[in-house]
C-alpha cells in the first residue's frame, strides 16, 4: 500500500481535496492517505516526515509559517522526500503580482466570521424549506428550485446552501397546484430542473427497491413520468425560468449553471 501523508498547520481540508482530486485519476493505487493536522513545531514536522521515510511515500503540506514551512523543505532534502507545496506558489502569485505580504495566519479560510454565519444560516434555510415544507419562504430564498421527484433538488439545495444562498426546493406534481408565492415577482432566481424520462425511470425504481415497496407502482411507470415531465415544462414556461437537465450532471456542474445565472 503507497502512502501519502497531508500537512497543515491548520485542518488540512484544502491539501486533502487536492490529493483525493488527483487521486481520483489512479484508479489502480491502493493509497493510505493520512491528515496530520494542527502542525506547531519543528519536532513535529521531523517526527511525521520520519514516518513518511520509513513508508515510502510522499507530503502534500499548506503551511504559512515561514519556520514550518523551511522546516519541512529541509527535512525533505535530508530524507529524500517528494513535497508538494500546495499553497505556496499561489500565495507567491499574490505578493508578486500585487505587491502584498501574507497574514501567515493559519486557518484563515475557517474562521468564524460574518460569511461563516451566513453559511449556517442557509443551510438551516434549506433544511426547513426542502421539499416544498414552507412555500411562504419562496419570497425569502435567492434560490428556488422546481422539478419532479428524484431530480436532485435537495442535495443541489443544501450544496447551494454551503455556499451561502437561501434555497426552497419544491416539488412539481401535476395533481397539486403550485404555490401561490411563485405567482408573484420574488427577488430570488427560479430555476426548473428536468432530467431524461428514460433515466428518472431508472433512478424511481432503485427508489422503490429501497423501500421495500413493489415495482410496478404508478410513481416509476414511464407514462406518469412523461405527464409530470410535460407539465412541469409547461410550468417552467409559464413561470419564463430558465431549464436545466441534471441527466448525468453533478451537483457541483448544476451548481455551476444556477451561479452563472445570478
Amino acid at each position: 500500500m503507497q502512502f501519502v501523508a497531508v500537512c497543515s498547520d491548520s485542518l488540512g481540508e484544502t491539501a486533502d481535496l487536492v490529493v483525493r482530486a488527483a487521486l481520483r485519476q489512479f484508479e489502480s493505487l491502493n493509497i493510505q492517505l493520512r491528515r496530520y493536522p494542527q502542525i506547531r513545531s519543528e519536532d513535529e514536522i521531523r517526527e511525521l516526515m520520519e514516518e513518511v521515510h520509513r513508508k515510502s511515500g510522499f507530503v502534500a503540506y499548506t503551511l504559512v509559517q515561514p519556520e514550518l514551512r523551511e522546516a519541512i523543505k529541509e527535512e525533505s532534502v535530508r530524507l529524500g522526500i517528494r513535497t508538494v507545496d500546495i499553497m505556496g506558489p499561489m500565495m507567491q502569485a499574490f505578493i508578486d503580482t500585487f505587491h502584498d505580504s501574507p497574514t501567515q495566519r493559519p486557518g484563515v479560510l475557517h474562521r468564524l466570521d460574518e460569511d461563516y454565519f451566513r453559511r449556517v444560516e442557509a443551510v438551516e434555510f434549506a433544511v426547513k424549506c426542502d421539499d416544498g415544507k414552507d412555500t411562504s419562504a419562496i419570497v425569502k430564498a435567492d434560490i428556488v428550485l422546481l422539478g419532479v421527484s428524484r431530480t436532485s433538488k435537495t442535495p443541489l439545495s443544501i450544496f447551494l446552501a454551503h455556499k451561502g444562498y437561501k434555497v426552497v426546493n419544491y416539488p412539481i406534481v401535476p395533481e397539486i397546484k403550485p404555490p401561490e408565492p411563485l405567482n408573484e415577482p420574488i427577488k430570488g432566481q427560479i430555476v426548473g430542473l428536468t432530467m431524461d424520462a428514460e433515466h428518472l425511470l431508472k433512478i424511481r425504481s432503485e427508489r422503490l427497491k429501497v423501500m421495500g415497496l413493489p415495482n410496478g407502482s404508478k410513481y416509476a411507470s414511464l407514462a406518469r413520468i412523461v405527464t409530470e415531465l410535460e407539465y412541469a415544462y409547461e410550468l417552467f414556461d409559464r413561470l419564463g425560468c430558465p431549464v436545466i437537465d441534471v441527466t448525468d450532471k453533478a451537483i457541483e456542474e448544476t451548481a455551476g449553471i444556477i451561479l452563472g445565472y445570478l
